[in-house]
């Protein structure tokens, strides 16, 4: 894909001229042209001199986007907005002046020079003098309208020149006729003068550009605000001293500074330090994000109070900010399926106004026979026509909702990826890393014989010190918290198909499944329906013994993420059918689909199942894809919408449409929210663009006027500048989409994180829970026995002895 800045275009029918000769050249598969960046994409093989002699030849600019300073040089002046005012302000002097002469004294009153008085000739000269003036000021305008007509390709300036020119030209024959005509006539020729129809169309014209301008800016808030985001210095190390350069020179394997309140120069790797990073420009998440040894910290956000000390992995372009603005900018430079309705109208709009104009005139000749009359109404049809809005009315929307996606950690690479989410029927879910971790944690000690539990681990933690296996992990990352001395083990085995076995203290601990375990020792009937049951919750239950009697029993599982189960809550409330995809057995499938809320599960998947599952889906309506893993690549690129989830692999995120960057599935939900927001707010703007036009241009070529409706070409052309001004605003709406229902109410929710020491499981976890609930003021209650803390969201602060005493009382010990 190749992108280029176009300069030049003024409405629709401009880009709809460039994409149809860029669209003709051999090699060329696809091109899109934005209005509203004034940027043009390429996909194919055509080369580039070629694709930039043919929007030149079609009568416009073109420049390869980031090459060199010409693409600065393209852009029209009618996207500056400084430029804009300053017309602006010289045209509406100028025109007071006129409107003064032409109209002050006639209509208001207003006193003149004595030389004035009764002179008609001399005031229409003053008129002529001062509205050409005005049309020097304005005179792009003309530039761009005759260069589009020489090129047979009449744009929006075409008709605002043609309309303005021809009240000129009109007025000019007018004057001099007034020189040979008595001064009975001279009245009455005077009041046959446009001047100031002329001018004022030219002005009125510009105020609606300059409103358009800004407003058009505002839409762009979010790429602008994420490239302020990136620091202009970093602090590296270099020859063994500290030293500050521009962010720009940083290379990877660099090593830099980052100091409290400073921003992150580059995507890196923490060596030293400690602290909390506030990644909400990036993710759209409050909280500041925990920071250590190994942690990963981007460009472009803030290190709020810690010291740190971090490797450069990701530099320049390559950065996680810089690929974000470049996933915003791609999405804005596509077009969706809804735009190619205006693009269709658009393409023929200008020609058939300049045909309804003409007929408008002839018409109003035969009638009336006269020629002034006629020539209004013409002029009236052709300024109140309006190809901007048209235009615009999909692209403002588009970029608006991507910049509300973006800062809220949504990612669409596409526009049409924005549009089609929000039709999806149906969800598929991965399991694995999108409703659950991804990672294997204890959920359950049970111990048999008289075994402490403490005990238990202990043992279980020796022989898994060993093991490299993600069972293991998860009970060595669980017994962390309970610092058990690392004593020595021997001849360590992995048994495969059964478990491990090690020495210690010259006897066998065993740990794996049942079949392993109860050949060297008894298990009971109670602790084997203990693990039947535990199985049966989509848990993994591993047996251990230790000289040849059972220990008992430690449940590991891929535990569901904090918020999986009420954001597919969430899809059903919008009405989308959730449907779980995953490798595992059905057992355990079927028992974490239970707990999560989802409409069906989909086990024991290979990666092409998952491919042919989603086409299969695809026949009842549009399918969303989530997932983060290789495995789940086919089924992200065969869905109608992929979805990646943040944290997932490279490969799922460059087969996604859409990138969750909170690794949240929470976001979906709010994703098709925004979607449909959009798709709404565009269907407006195209209804009032067309609705406008249909009303507007018969209103204009008089068809209302034996009602005694008539429009003036100076209303006719302030309505044409409003009305883009209005699409524009209108998709501004979005920034005040509520896209998550639950948002304000958790602000105003606070959070309070206690230790509590002697968890040990799930069920201590529910006894904690119960107990804190207990307390008046607490909203909930969220215990985690590996962390040993508990997360409590209360309506206000809440007591510390109160919290110490419910902690006590379901038996467990308050550390503050």
């Amino acid at each position: 894909m190749e992108k280029f800045s176009i300069g030049g275009m003024t409405c629709a029918a401009c880009s709809a001229r460039i994409e149809k000769a860029v669209g003709k050249l051999p090699g060329v598969s696809s091109c899109n042209v934005s209005l509203l960046t004034n940027s043009m994409t390429v996909d194919g093989t055509a080369a580039t001199n070629d694709i930039i002699n043919a929007v030149e030849k079609a009568g416009y600019t073109a420049a390869v986007k980031g090459e060199h300073k010409k693409s600065n040089e393209t852009n029209d002046n009618i996207s500056d907005i400084k430029a804009l005012k300053k017309r602006l302000l010289w045209s509406v002097i100028f025109l007071l002046a006129l409107l003064y002469f032409s109209m002050g004294n006639t209509m208001l009153g207003l006193p003149l020079p004595q030389f004035f008085n009764n002179n008609y000739i001399a005031i229409a000269l003053i008129e002529l003098i001062i509205t050409s003036v005005i049309m020097i000021i304005n005179g792009r305008f003309f530039i761009s309208g005759y260069k589009a007509i020489k090129n047979l390709s009449p744009n929006m300036d075409s008709l605002v020149s043609l309309g303005s020119l021809a009240a000129f030209i009109y007025s000019v024959f007018v004057l001099f006729s007034m020189t040979a005509a008595n001064s009975a006539d001279l009245q009455s020729k005077a009041g046959q003068l446009y001047f100031e129809s002329a001018a004022m169309i030219l002005t009125l014209i510009t105020v609606g550009k300059m409103l358009e301008a800004v407003a058009k800016g505002k839409t762009t808030d979010a790429i602008k605000s994420l490239a302020k985001l990136s620091p202009k210095t970093a602090e590296v190390e270099r020859d063994g001293k500290q030293i500050i350069i521009p962010a720009n020179e940083v290379i990877a394997g660099d090593i830099f500074i980052v100091r409290p309140g400073e921003s992150i120069p580059v995507d890196g790797e923490v060596l030293e330090g400690e602290s909390a990073v506030n990644e909400s420009a990036l993710t759209g998440e409050s909280v500041p994000s925990e920071k250590s040894v190994g942690s990963n910290v981007f460009a472009g956000t803030v290190n709020t109070f810690g010291f740190l000390r971090c490797k450069a992995l990701k530099v320049g372009e390559d950065t996680t900010l810089s690929e974000i603005i470049r996933m915003v900018s791609d999405a804005n430079a596509t077009k969706a399926p809804i735009a190619k309705t205006a693009d269709r109208v658009s393409a023929v709009f200008v020609p058939s106004v300049l045909a309804v104009s003409l007929v408008t005139a002839v018409v109003w000749m035969l009638i009336t026979k006269d020629f002034g009359y006629s020539l209004s109404r013409a002029i009236s049809v052709l300024v109140i026509s309006c190809p901007c809005a048209l235009g615009l009315a999909t692209p403002v929307a588009i970029m608006v909702g991507s910049g509300v996606g973006a800062k809220n950690g949504i990612l669409f690479k596409t526009a049409e990826s924005l549009e089609i989410l929000g039709r999806v029927k149906t969800a598929a879910l991965d399991k694995t890393g999108t409703i659950t971790k991804g990672e294997l944690q204890v959920t359950d000690i049970i111990p048999a014989n008289k075994t402490e539990k403490s005990e238990l681990l202990r043992l279980a933690f020796l022989l898994e010190s060993k093991s490299e296996h993600p069972v293991s992990k998860a009970i060595l990352n669980y017994s962390e918290n309970f610092e058990f001395k690392a004593e020595e083990t021997n001849n360590f085995k992995i048994l495969p198909g059964n478990g491990l076995e090690a020495e210690y203290k010259g006897l066998i601990i065993a740990g794996g499944n049942y079949d392993y375990i109860s050949a060297m020792a008894s298990v009971d009937k109670a602790i084997k329906n203990e693990a039947e049951n535990l199985a049966k919750q989509g848990k993994t239950p591993l047996y251990f013994a230790y000289n040849g009697t059972l220990l008992g029993i430690i449940a590991v599982t891929d535990v569901i993420k904090e918020d999986s189960i009420s954001a597919i809550s969430d899809l059903h409330k919008t009405g989308i059918k959730s449907v779980m995809l995953t490798g595992d057995n059905e057992i355990t499938a079927n028992a974490i689909g239970k707990t999560a809320g989802v409409d069906e599960v989909v086990a024991g998947l290979l990666p092409q199942d998952k491919e042919k599952t989603v086409r299969n889906l695809k026949a009842g309506g549009a399918v969303a894809m989530v997932g983060d893993g290789i495995n789940d690549a086919p089924a992200l690129t065969v869905a109608d919408v992929g979805v990646a989830i943040g944290k997932g692999t490279d490969v799922a995120i460059d087969s996604a449409d859409v990138v969750l960057m909170k690794s949240s599935l929470s976001d979906l939900s709010a994703a098709v929210t925004l979607s449909r927001a959009t798709l709404k707010n565009i269907r407006q703007n195209l209804f009032w663009a067309f609705f406008y036009n249909i009303i507007g241009i018969p209103l204009a070529a008089g068809v209302f006027v034996p009602f005694g409706i008539t429009l003036s070409p100076a209303f006719g052309a302030a309505a044409m500048s409003l009305s883009s001004f209005c699409v524009v605003t209108n998709a501004l709406r979005l920034n005040f989409c509520k896209i998550y229902k639950s948002k304000k109410a958790e602000e105003n929710v606070m959070e309070i994180k206690v230790k509590v020491k002697g968890m040990m499981c799930e069920h201590c976890e529910a006894h904690v829970k119960k107990a804190i609930e207990g307390i008046n003021g607490v909203k909930e209650a969220k215990a985690d026995h590996k962390a040993g803390t508990v997360t409590i969201k209360a309506e206000r602060e809440i007591d510390k002895e109160k919290i110490k005493t419910a902690v006590e009382s379901a038996g467990y010990e308050f550390l503050g």
